[in-house]
Parts: C-alpha cells; sequence; structure tokens
C-alpha cells in the first residue's frame, strides 16, 4: 500500500522552511526595506541572528548550501572584515533595540575559522546586540575541521549546541560525496564539546545518498545512536544540479529511487523511535526531555531557515551573503556572490538585494504550512481567529484538498484538518497544496520524499 501511495504522489516541492518560499523573492524589496525594518523593531522585541560564514576546506559533492571552497585563508580574513561591518550596520539601525534569544552560526563551515577569527565574531555579536542571560548559541561543525584550540574557541563564545554533520559512515557513501569522515573523528568533536558543558548535541545524517542501501543506513543509524546525541535530524538527499553545479559530480544511477528512499527513511526513524526518542515533524528526533520536543507536545514547534526550532522570536536578523532576515512584514535576503557581498557592505553598510512583503493571504497560508509541516494538521476555527476573510476563503481550499483526496492526504477531524499517519511522509506534498506560489513554476525543487 505504501508503495502504492508513494508512486502516486511523489513529486517535486520545497521543503517550506518559509513562505514564501526563497524562489518568489523579488527585487522589489532590498536595502530601504531592510533599513526600515530594522529600525522599527521594538525595545523588547526578542530577535534571533543567523551568520553565515561560505566557506570550507572542501567541499561535498552532496552540499546544496550556499559555499566554496578555498585553502587560502586570506579570503576568510577579507570576508569577516565585511561581516563585521555589517553587524556593525545592522546594529546601529537596531539602535540598541531587541533583545537576542538565539544564535546560529552556519555555513559552509564555520568551524574554519581560526580560533581567534572565531572569539572575535562572537565579541562582536555580544557589543552589537543585547543578549538575553539565556541566549543559545548553536554552531554547526565539521568534525575534519576540529582541534582543541577551536574546541576552546567554541566554549569561549558560549556555544550550547553543537550540530555535527555526519551524513553516513559508509566509506564508499563517504567517497561517493567528497566527505570522508571516521566514526572516530566524530565521537572524539562529540566527546570534546560535551566536556566543555555544552548541552546540547545535534547529529545531520541523510538517506537517499549514492551506494546507500537500508543496511548501510540502518549501520549508519545504530552507530550514531551510541553517542547519545540529544537530537537527530535525519534529511533526504535534495539532489538539485540545475541548482548546485558540483552535484553533477554525483552519478544519477548511484542514487536509490523514490520508494527505496522511502524505505530507507522509514527504517532509519524506526531505529531512532526504539532508542527512545521522539519524532519532531517531518525528519527530526529528539531525547523526551529536550526543549525541541517540549515544544512539540505543547503545540509551540515552529519551523525557520535552519529546520524545525523551539525559537518562537518572530524576528530573525541573516548576516552574510545569501542569508535570509524574517521580520514582522517580510523577508528579506542579502546578495548571493560573496565578493559583491563584501562591496555591497564596504559601500553602504547593507547588502539586501531581494525579498517579500507579507499580504494577509501569506500570513494565512504560512500559518497552515508550518502548522502542517509541524503539527501535521490545524484548527479550522483558529484559521478564521487569527486571520478572518483570509482564513474563511482557505477554509475552502482545505476543505477541497480533503475532499479531492484519492490518497488521504488531509481529512476532516472535528474542527481540526488532519494529516493521516499514513500520509505524513509526504506532508511536504500536503503543505504544497496550499502554496500559490508553486504554480508559477519559476523555480525547480527536490523530491518530497
Amino acid at each position: 500500500m505504501q508503495s502504492k501511495v508513494a508512486a502516486r504522489i511523489v513529486e517535486n516541492v520545497p521543503r517550506y522552511t518559509s513562505y514564501p518560499t526563497a524562489p518568489h523573492f523579488h527585487e522589489g524589496v532590498e536595502a530601504a526595506a531592510y533599513r526600515g525594518w530594522l529600525e522599527a523593531l521594538g525595545e523588547d522585541d526578542e530577535i534571533s541572528l543567523y551568520v553565515h560564514i561560505p566557506y570550507c576546506h572542501k567541499l561535498c559533492w552532496f552540499c546544496a548550501c550556499h559555499t566554496k571552497q578555498t585553502r587560502h585563508y586570506e579570503l576568510v580574513t577579507r570576508y569577516l572584515r565585511s561581516l563585521h561591518a555589517e553587524i556593525a550596520s545592522a546594529s546601529s539601525l537596531a539602535r540598541g533595540k531587541g533583545r537576542v534569544r538565539a544564535v546560529h552560526i552556519g555555513g559552509g563551515s564555520p568551524t574554519m575559522l581560526k580560533p581567534d577569527d572565531m572569539v572575535a565574531l562572537g565579541t562582536a555579536l555580544r557589543n552589537s546586540f543585547s543578549f538575553l542571560p539565556s541566549t543559545r548559541i548553536s554552531v554547526e561543525i565539521e568534525p575534519n575541521d576540529i582541534d582543541e584550540a577551536r574546541l576552546d574557541a567554541l566554549a569561549e563564545i558560549g556555544i550550547t549546541r553543537a550540530s555535527l554533520g555526519v551524513q553516513d559512515f559508509d566509506p564508499k557513501v563517504q567517497k561517493a560525496i567528497n566527505r570522508e569522515q571516521t566514526f572516530l573523528q566524530t565521537r572524539t568533536v562529540v566527546d570534546g564539546v560535551q566536556s566543555r558543558g555544552v548541552e546540547s548535541v545535534n547529529l545531520d545524517l541523510l538517506y537517499g545518498l549514492p551506494h546507500q542501501t537500508r543496511e548501510s543506513v540502518l549501520s549508519t543509524v545504530r552507530q550514531a545512536l551510541t553517542l547519545e546525541p540529544d537530537r537527530i535530524a535525519l534529511f533526504g538527499y535534495a539532489h538539485v544540479p540545475w541548482f548546485k553545479k558540483h552535484q553533477t559530480m554525483i552519478d544519477e544511477a548511484w542514487l536509490p529511487g523514490p520508494e527505496e528512499r522511502l524505505a530507507q527513511s522509514q527504517l532509519a526513524a524506526r531505529a531512532i523511535l526504539e532508542h527512545g526518542y521522539e519524532a519532531i515533524g517531518l525528519d527530526h528526533f529528539a531525547k523526551p526531555n529536550d526543549p525541541l520536543a517540549l515544544a512539540a507536545s505543547s503545540g509551540s514547534l515552529r519551523r525557520n531557515f535552519q529546520g524545525y526550532t523551539e525559537d518562537r522570536c518572530e524576528t530573525l536578523i541573516g548576516l552574510g551573503p545569501s542569508s535570509i532576515s524574517q521580520f514582522k512584514q517580510g523577508y528579506v535576503q542579502n546578495m548571493h556572490s560573496t565578493a559583491e557581498y563584501s562591496r555591497m557592505v564596504d559601500q553602504g553598510g547593507l547588502a539586501s538585494v531581494r525579498g517579500i512583503v507579507f499580504s494577509n493571504d501569506d500570513r494565512a497560508r504560512g500559518w497552515i504550512i508550518e502548522r502542517l509541516m509541524c503539527d501535521f494538521g490545524f484548527s479550522a476555527v483558529e484559521l478564521v481567529e487569527r486571520f478572518g476573510k483570509a482564513g474563511q476563503k482557505l477554509l475552502l481550499r482545505s476543505s477541497t484538498v480533503a475532499l479531492d483526496n484519492p490518497v488521504r492526504l488531509l481529512e476532516l477531524d472535528g474542527d481540526r484538518f488532519v494529516v493521516p499517519v499514513e500520509s505524513r511522509p509526504f506532508v511536504r506534498s500536503v503543505a504544497a497544496k496550499f502554496d500559490k506560489y508553486l504554480e508559477s513554476g519559476k523555480a525547480r525543487h527536490s523530491v518530497a520524499i
């Protein structure tokens, strides 16, 4: 039955870490809007910061992030000067308003920074923005980068969550994706951050990679579980060679098909759940006492550009090339090109070039999509209470999706529209039913499973 369902609804759809999704941003929203939104922050608004490091020592073939390989650290040094300038500009426009609840440093490979540069970055953020005493700081870690000095630097900036990219421990798979990393390396980093008082460790795993089988995926999951991470993210590999040319280094003949991908994800998820973790949304797992699990159980789980989160801040300030900022008014995104980003920041202080202003319809659809992705359902009553006429119109859309439903994607249960358990692996396809921009054909996306 599952295979028949999978065959009928496998399609290319967004991951829905935002709505509207980034391909539908446009040039009509740029620096002037961004300046105004920063200046309009309230004194006590809680904000999150995302800092992008767009460099790696080595480019992984599976990666879809905005990054580039470099062996010349002077490029990183020049970039950091521009990043510090953008931090200062954003802080100046905010005029001390807002309180930082969370910081996420991603990439690329943030841990390729030299220890002194990592400490200087952490210091600049604290000097430029008002941090709450309980501010959480998460950093994406590439185990191949790490040494004792870098671990000490992470501790000095106050890291509370370490997110380690694992992907797969099978040497054949690692060679095919240009990411060789032993289990011992990973365990050493986990031990290193935990010995320095890091509260939470997350491991990123992938299924659907070249040469992966159900047995190899299960082997990787079992090894990862011996490390007792607080969270596990189990992502499907997004093969988008039209978007990331280096993915053409992966022979498509090596990739598992849709039904095999589904089987790999279900087998891995079952093993994680049997180890005592709780399922969070589509592809995350957490120990029962983890803040992510607590947010899911209380109905306060959120989804942003970093995936599932307990972070409830309405404002996210993105720093660095390609970074996206979110405000109550809309989204704004920085220039992708690192060189052009630096030129713009050095000349004018900001590098925002595109974005979108939310309509009430956008907000209503975005709320539905987020609740589907987080809770696998939403309240019809709450939809109307929150969004009025826009919510009422979308009730009709919800009913249409529920009725036109040969594979039971959505059902009405009391006052709630819910995704049945057997259809939850395909929740991105359900969310796509509420995406008015998807029909424009402006973007190509990865497979839904």
